[in-house]
């Protein structure tokens, strides 16, 4: 039986144009990240400020977030996020932390029970206290940088200085703009996003060896074609792998997104734009980057005309 093939084995689809495009363009997006981290910050969860949280559904199916608003702040317990979220009639929120320690929380969930009861079903409530939050956040961060150094130093061991330096750029683009994600979308930012940017780091990760591997093993066949053929015969002759990994990664994730539920939809949301991000970057960042750091060979094999090396 005749095999399906996803991108034509000869193919000679010149990559290396568009990096005049999409440099400037992560340069101005990963800039923008920045700016808007620093100006606006994330949205953080919970599980990093504090507080009480709690996650309400209409009975009715229709839910006034002005009133429910309104009421909340006359509580006196401070300043109250109030979010709609979900399905019609989802609502969500959130309390600061309170003085008191715990029966101050637990009293706070009483108050909310009491007014909103009977018209609204309490589908979620979580009680994070100061302490633990700041625990959290502390192990989340030396947790997410431990494991960026981590990956950094395999990728420089790994490969050629150049390919090492390709690579490491391509994987902090990555980061990046994942978390310019959840500055821009105001995704809430929890332990969970943690795992999601340290997924990414991992598939990230696994697209840039695939297409560099194929690059050091064509730099060794054929050391006089010019860099930039080069690349571009090593992106397309794995390019139905990428396609392939992409594809399946992404329509399982839109499952996830599509009827996973409340509670791993902005899971789901986050990889399934980690996954385009990743095979973007591989592509159109990783790639280009040896033109301009300088990739060079050394020996001198010439490529035979219009042969390309099979997809492993």
């Amino acid at each position: 039986m005749r095999l399906i093939r996803i991108w034509p084995e000869s193919a000679h689809f010149d990559f290396m144009r568009f990096r005049r495009f999409s440099f400037p363009l992560s340069a101005a997006l990963s800039v923008l990240t920045v700016l808007l981290l620093l100006t606006h910050g994330l949205n953080f969860g919970i599980d990093f400020k504090g507080g009480t949280l709690m996650e309400l559904q209409a009975k009715s199916g229709q839910a006034d977030v002005a009133k429910i608003r309104q009421t909340a702040e006359g509580f006196g317990f401070g300043e109250v996020e109030v979010q709609e979220f979900g399905t019609a009639g989802g609502l969500s929120l959130r309390f600061p932390i309170q003085a008191g320690g715990e029966a101050a929380q637990s009293a706070v969930v009483q108050k909310v029970r009491d007014t909103f009861g009977n018209d609204y079903e309490f589908r979620r409530v979580e009680t994070v206290g100061p302490r633990v939050s700041g625990e959290l956040v502390q192990s989340g961060t030396i947790g997410i940088i431990l494991s960026v150094i981590a990956v950094l130093f395999y990728l420089w061991f790994r490969f050629e200085r150049e390919l090492a330096i390709g690579a490491i750029v391509g994987t902090l683009h990555d980061i990046v703009l994942t978390v310019g994600f959840f500055v821009i979308t105001r995704h809430e930012f929890n332990m969970t996003s943690i795992a999601a940017i340290l997924t990414i780091v991992g598939y990230s990760l696994n697209e840039t060896v695939v297409v560099f591997d194929r690059t050091r093993e064509l730099m060794r066949r054929y050391k006089t074609m010019p860099v930039t053929e080069l690349l571009n015969l090593s992106i397309n002759t794995t390019m139905s792998r990428t396609v392939m990994t992409a594809t399946t990664t992404a329509l399982s994730l839109l499952a996830l997104v599509l009827f996973g539920g409340r509670a791993i939809e902005g899971f789901a949301q986050v990889m399934l734009y980690g996954v385009v991000v990743c095979t973007y970057s591989a592509i159109f960042i990783s790639s280009p980057m040896l033109i301009y750091i300088g990739l060079r060979s050394t020996e001198t094999v010439k490529a035979p005309e219009g042969k390309v090396a099979p997809a492993e």
